[in-house]
């Protein structure tokens, strides 16, 4: 499972089990941390998930912004109530990556936060997979 965590969302993305593809499953609107876990422990029962991906928004110059300050504070609790590995893929441009797509299939700005945070969430999976299962 991939995650792009934010202030106010969590993009989820999933891998077919033969961790070839990651797909952009769903938008988590957060609340408070411990329904953004009860909704997660759902996906990852429902899926079967082993990892987690999670992305960490460095600044282009590879180090720590504050976003991942708070990437790395959500992840730490994540770590304490749930027992499976997690892992940190850097993210940098994958929202911009995410924007492009969501424009080239001419989804109006508006609706674009519904869709972005997951899109982003694939790329991450998608580029943690190919660097340490299909590269």
């Amino acid at each position: 499972m991939g995650l792009d965590v934010g202030k106010k969302t969590i993009g989820v993305a999933v891998s077919d089990p033969l961790l070839l593809t990651a797909e952009p499953l769903k938008t988590i609107w957060r609340k408070k941390f411990s329904d953004d876990l009860e909704e997660l422990k759902k996906i990852i029962l429902k899926y079967d998930i082993t990892k987690i991906v999670v992305g960490l928004p460095k600044n282009m110059d590879n180090s720590i912004s504050s976003s991942a300050q708070r990437v790395i504070s959500f992840v730490d609790l994540l770590k304490k109530n749930l027992n499976i590995d997690i892992f940190y893929q850097d993210e940098r441009l994958t929202t911009s990556l995410s924007e492009q797509v969501l424009m080239k299939m001419n989804v109006r700005r508006e609706n674009r936060k519904k869709y972005i945070d997951k899109i982003a969430a694939s790329f991450i999976l998608d580029t943690f997979l190919q660097e340490n299962y299909n590269g």
